[in-house]
């Protein structure tokens, strides 16, 4: 049986920027295999609150617990670890490397990880094979369109079989067939492995791909429960 307990549990988080407070004690909750959007306006906090989430920024207050363990009493090293292994990113604009070619984009983050070469592109293939663009292995980032390149961005994100992946505003550069192409790819794809998606976005039709929605304002966060 999986577990139906919380994965990722934020309670109470505060961050502030200059005079500005970004999260002002935000809640957040994601079991296994859930897709929970975060929505909210330009400068609500919402990326700020994926950022904490993900241990690349530290709150000001507040707790995030991961697995049962506390973000903030982990090392630097230890938090390092988690975002090569545990956690997967998706970004607006992919974020791929240039000089290397998408097969290698993406078996990047298990080579990062110790795996050798021909294990880690063996699996980076099957990655792509899976959100349908291993036909353009051989190409770099500047070679294929952006929705090729968004995908490509998704496989690498699940290369290492992350139990979290974090998607910000993942379809915010794409017309709305490639960005439905990706959504349903990314859904299809986390959820077959059993990971939980953070996904942040300002389009309810992205939304709508979530199984809950969380709404961020003014740095505060409100659980909406979806209406069939």
């Amino acid at each position: 049986m999986k577990p139906t307990g919380p994965l990722l549990v934020a309670t109470g988080l505060r961050k502030t920027y200059g005079p500005t407070p970004a999260l002002d004690g935000a809640d957040f909750s994601i079991r296994p295999g859930e897709v929970v959007a975060v929505m909210g306006p330009s400068g609500s906090g919402k990326s700020t609150l994926l950022h904490c989430l993900a241990g690349i920024v530290t709150p000001d207050a507040g707790t995030i617990v991961y697995d049962g363990r506390e973000l903030s009493a982990m090392s630097d090293s230890r938090r390092s670890a988690l975002r090569r292994g545990e956690f997967g990113f998706v970004f607006q604009f992919g974020q791929l490397v240039p000089e290397l070619t998408c097969l290698e984009n993406v078996a990047l983050p298990l080579r990062l990880n110790g795996t050798g070469r021909r294990a880690a592109e063996r699996a980076a293939l099957a990655r792509l094979e899976q959100l349908e663009v291993d036909d353009v292995r051989n190409k770099r980032p500047g070679e294929i369109s952006g929705g090729q390149g968004q995908r490509v961005a998704v496989a690498r994100a699940l290369a290492t079989e992350p139990r979290v992946v974090f998607a910000d505003e993942p379809t915010g550069a794409l017309d709305s067939l490639n960005g439905e192409r990706v959504m349903h790819l990314l859904t299809e794809a986390s959820r077959s492995t059993g990971a939980a998606v953070v996904l942040v976005t300002h389009e309810a039709r992205v939304a709508a791909y979530s199984d809950r929605e969380v709404v961020v304002r003014d740095g505060r966060s409100r659980d909406l429960e979806r209406v069939a």
